[in-house]
């Protein structure tokens, strides 16, 4: 380090403010050095005066132990008047040297040479080969998953970082980073905004729609992506042109009330590809509990496919012999005419009680007031749990429990002994876990529905006894990474993925039983496209074409298995 000194010393008096700074720094270590040898002088001359004389370094050696507090206590004052000059040179060392040159030497030295290292570490443009970039004007849990998809598509991406510190953080983290203000047209310029894939904006509705602005008066083809917490922004954000609109938070509670055990149909559809449905269904609301899906014979009755099984988190690969306990949650794929068929063949009416119990909403934010407006709508009766008292606009009285979702008498009186559903949609996921948990033992056999912000809380909520859980992080990000990649289809079941690709040369010519796709990638091929033609759960006999594309559904590290093979 020390041999760069020199050249980051010639750096920073590049600068008009950083020279500035190091004269104010120079003409204190100035001041500094003549108080020193002033009383120096003033030691010399006050110990002539008690008829003791010391050399001239000496007296600076004095000087220094005192106001550096050292105070070795060799040399002393007999008289008060030299006692009283200790004092003031102790006292002026304690203010000069220990709170003055420290601050100084940060301030105008330190501090502006650290900023440089920042700034020389931290790109500040974008290199010329990059094209066809994502921009991304800030990082939170919705980018930061994003960024993991990108990567796996090998897509390129810049994210836009206006702390300095920060971004260096993220930079030493391994992301691709840029200094600037997010609202600032010089930083598009500078990232070449007009050469971008999209530009994806998920900060607040204030500076969202700032970004939407100052991007438009750049480039009016680039599209842009934006968050919007509150419904008035919308038409707001949406006028820019070239927009899409995400609310979050609304489309989480949405999928989340949607999951609710009674709620409407048994059969969730959670995603569509031309006229290829993914659904999911709760054994519980099935007569297949405890059989296996070869026992089941449902390909043959219904058309309809067993695409994976999850229970508590974990996704099963389906096998002729996998078991169906009654606590898994079974993902098909078939036509809406194979669906309804799978409806009337296993799906079963639940218990007419049931449909009299309430559902609990830990939680009044965004995410359970857009739960509360689905069951509304299905006439579902609930209770909101929170804290904070909530305006009557948002949520009925007759509907709302103020106080702590973690106190049990709380709990009972929203009615948590006879509650069919316990969904929970905090924005911290540590309350989410305790919740869950809680949630479990005072009721072993309730539907518990969480939310995670993070990815990372998802396992911890199935181990607490969650059901199932909605990641907000995955939700956001695939619905982003759809915008430009429609090899994706969108699914918000955390850590599951169903994506298309072309036929690999390496595969045509062979039959699904042939080609190991399963066994060697942990993918499924659950349909065959041609451009007129789907075929849902193909027959494993019939050899591939070079002309159809593969539908596959596998976990994150199984898609990256195949994409690294094929």
């Amino acid at each position: 380090m020390l041999k760069f000194l020199p050249i980051q010393l010639v750096f920073l008096l590049q600068s008009a403010s950083h020279r500035k700074n190091i004269l104010l720094l120079v003409k204190f270590l100035g001041f500094l050095l003549a108080t020193i040898a002033f009383y120096s002088v003033l030691f010399h001359l006050l110990m002539l005066y008690e008829g003791h004389e010391y050399s001239w370094i000496t007296g600076l050696y004095w000087t220094l132990t005192v106001m550096s507090t050292l105070g070795f206590g060799d040399i002393t004052f007999q008289t008060d008047l030299g006692r009283l000059f200790s004092i003031i040179v102790l006292t002026t060392g304690m203010i000069m040297l220990l709170v003055m040159l420290p601050f100084f030497f940060i301030q105008f030295l330190w501090a502006p040479w650290v900023e440089a290292q920042a700034r020389n570490r931290t790109p500040r443009s974008l290199p010329a080969e990059i094209t066809n970039h994502v921009v991304i004007t800030s990082f939170d849990p919705i980018t930061e998953k994003l960024v993991v998809k990108l990567k796996r598509r090998r897509r390129e991406y810049v994210m836009v970082v206006a702390d300095l510190q920060r971004a260096g953080e993220l930079y030493d983290a391994g992301y691709r980073v840029m200094v600037g203000e997010p609202d600032d047209p010089d930083t598009y310029r500078r990232l070449r905004v007009e050469d971008a894939a999209l530009v994806v904006a998920t900060n607040d509705d204030l500076i969202n729609t700032s970004i939407a602005f100052t991007v438009r008066g750049l480039t009016a083809k680039v599209p842009i992506i934006a968050s919007a917490d509150n419904e008035n922004s919308l038409d707001i954000l949406q006028f820019p042109g070239n927009i899409k609109v995400f609310q979050f938070a609304k489309m989480l509670g949405h999928s989340m009330a949607e999951r609710t055990i009674g709620l409407g149909r048994p059969i969730n559809v959670v995603s569509r590809f031309d006229s290829l449905l993914i659904a999911e269904i709760s054994a519980i609301q099935t007569s297949l509990g405890g059989k296996t899906l070869a026992e089941t014979d449902l390909r043959r009755q219904t058309g309809a496919m067993v695409i994976g099984l999850w229970e508590k988190g974990r996704f099963e690969t389906p096998l002729p012999d996998s078991r169906i306990s009654p606590a898994s949650l079974l993902l098909l794929a078939g036509t809406a005419e194979q669906l309804d068929r799978f409806e009337e063949c296993y799906a079963v009416a639940g218990e007419a009680d049931n449909q009299e119990k309430p559902v609990l909403i830990l939680g009044g934010g965004r995410v359970g007031q857009a739960v509360a407006e689905v069951l509304t709508r299905y006439d579902i009766d609930y209770r909101i749990v929170d804290k904070r008292l909530l305006r009557a606009a948002a949520v009925p009285l007759e509907n709302y429990i103020q106080g702590d979702a973690a106190d049990i008498l709380v709990l009972e009186r929203a009615g948590v002994r006879e509650a069919r559903t316990a969904i929970i949609t905090t924005h911290d996921d540590a309350m989410n876990v305790y919740l869950t948990f809680y949630c479990r033992q005072l009721r072993p056999e309730i539907q518990i529905i969480s939310r995670a912000t993070s990815e990372r809380s998802v396992a911890k909520l199935h181990m607490a006894g969650a059901d199932l859980v909605l990641s907000y992080a995955s939700m956001g990000a695939n619905n982003i990474i759809n915008a430009i990649n429609t090899d994706e289809i969108t699914m918000f079941t955390e850590g599951l993925n169903i994506f298309r690709r072309p036929m690999p040369p390496a595969l045509a010519g062979k039959s699904l039983a042939e080609s190991g796709i399963r066994e060697k990638t942990g993918c499924s091929v659950i349909a065959l496209k041609t451009e007129n033609e789907l075929t849902v759960a193909p027959d494993p006999e019939l050899p591939l074409q070079s002309r159809q594309e593969l539908i596959l559904i596998g976990s994150t590290l199984a898609e990256q298995t195949f994409l690294e093979l094929y």
